[in-house]
């Protein structure tokens, strides 16, 4: 099993930055990949950028050029770098795992990010 705790949310203004952490714990010499997810309010969640253990990365068209991710192999975070932020982007945001061989979801409780005008 693999668990995750994600941090950095906050209340910031349309044109800033912030930068998430996703701490991995557990059994992480079995992840293949993570992946940063958000929630809008009312809608569903949506895969927003994605690293897997061999470095290549994938990222969801309206974020691209604004958002990168990265990863600290020592302590196994994965961090979500995020410029130039607008209104829509405020949701929760969340980062899921996937294990060697698994389907399984491991989704940690989520960090809020809120910008506003």
């Amino acid at each position: 099993q693999v668990q995750v705790a994600e941090s950095g949310g906050d209340l910031v203004q349309a044109g800033g930055s912030l930068r998430l952490a996703c701490a991995a714990s557990g059994n992480t010499d079995s992840i293949n990949a993570i992946g940063w997810y958000r929630q809008p309010p009312g809608k569903q969640r949506e895969l927003v950028a994605g690293i897997t253990s061999g470095g290549s990365t994938y990222y969801a068209d309206f974020v691209k050029g604004r958002f990168t991710i990265s990863r600290d192999n020592a302590q196994y975070t994965i961090y979500l770098q995020m410029n130039n932020l607008k209104p829509e982007d405020t949701a929760v945001y969340y980062c899921n795992p996937r294990l060697a061989g698994s389907t399984a979801d491991h989704w940690g409780r989520g960090t809020q990010v809120t910008v506003s005008l």
